[in-house]
């Protein structure tokens, strides 16, 4: 599948429930304040994942300080100093599910699978990142102060 595929199917899903898998994730107001793993997250792997354009994706909508990758995307929030703007747990929510907080987000759901609308059969019940991966992500984006 080509990253345009992963995207569409990615920013198309809409549904607002964390899927029956991960609905043990404990959400408290705006935030996953427990982690989805025993593993703390690396922010060195983190970077990588967001800098990725065929795993991550983040910089096709989101700027950040990853001067080395070019053509990043202004239709997001700019990632720099997004770990003074978020707790750990608001960023853990944005990531796995930012559609809980706004049902007409265009970010994807990185780690709900269920409730999810025109997604290809390849990603049907998987999530966009796993667990461990979503805990980097989150350590990455926690160092950008």
């Amino acid at each position: 599948m080509t990253w345009q595929g992963a995207i569409a199917g990615g920013m198309m899903m809409m549904a607002p429930c964390i899927s029956s898998a991960q609905s043990t994730l404990r959400v408290v107001g705006d935030a996953i304040p427990q982690a989805l793993t025993n593993t703390p997250g690396d922010a060195v792997r983190g970077r990588a994942i967001v800098g990725n354009r065929q795993q991550g994706l983040c910089l096709l909508c989101h700027t950040g300080p990853i001067p080395e990758e070019r053509f990043q995307g202004n239709l997001a929030p700019d990632l720099s100093g997004a770990g003074a703007r978020w707790s750990e747990g608001q960023l853990r929510l944005r990531i796995a599910d930012a559609q809980r907080l706004n049902p007409a987000s265009i970010m994807p759901s990185y780690y709900r699978t269920d409730g999810l609308t025109r997604v290809g059969a390849s990603w049907q019940g998987k999530p966009v990142l796993e667990a461990q991966q979503i805990e980097d992500v989150v350590a990455y984006l926690l160092t950008l102060k």
